[in-house]
């Protein structure tokens, strides 16, 4: 028998539109869209296998997505900043170095 998360999903009227907006929109980024399917079928009722599954997504994914949804809301959803080495050269410099080409 498969696991139940123990992160419910009950969506607000205003979440829900939201969500289903950007679900339907054809000029998401898909990350965004996948992730506004996942709690759209978490608030279903859906086990995160299920929602794996019609999504043709690992599970892991969908718990993670379901558990930031629920502790952070909306705001959960977002990207958030990467770590890694910074540029190199400045955006100064950058565009210093576009000057005009003969």
């Amino acid at each position: 028998m498969p696991r139940q998360s123990p992160f419910h999903i009950d969506l607000g009227t205003e979440d829900e539109a939201v969500l289903e907006a950007l679900a339907r929109r054809y000029t998401s980024p898909y990350r965004d869209v996948i992730r506004a399917k996942i709690v759209l079928y978490a608030a279903q009722g859906l086990s995160n296998d299920e929602i794996a599954q019609r999504l043709d997504t690992p599970r892991q994914v969908v718990s993670k997505w379901r558990k930031r949804f629920f502790e952070q809301g909306m705001v959960g959803l977002e990207e958030l900043p990467r770590q890694g080495r910074s540029g190199v050269f400045s955006p100064r410099y950058r565009r210093r170095r576009k000057g005009p080409r003969l």
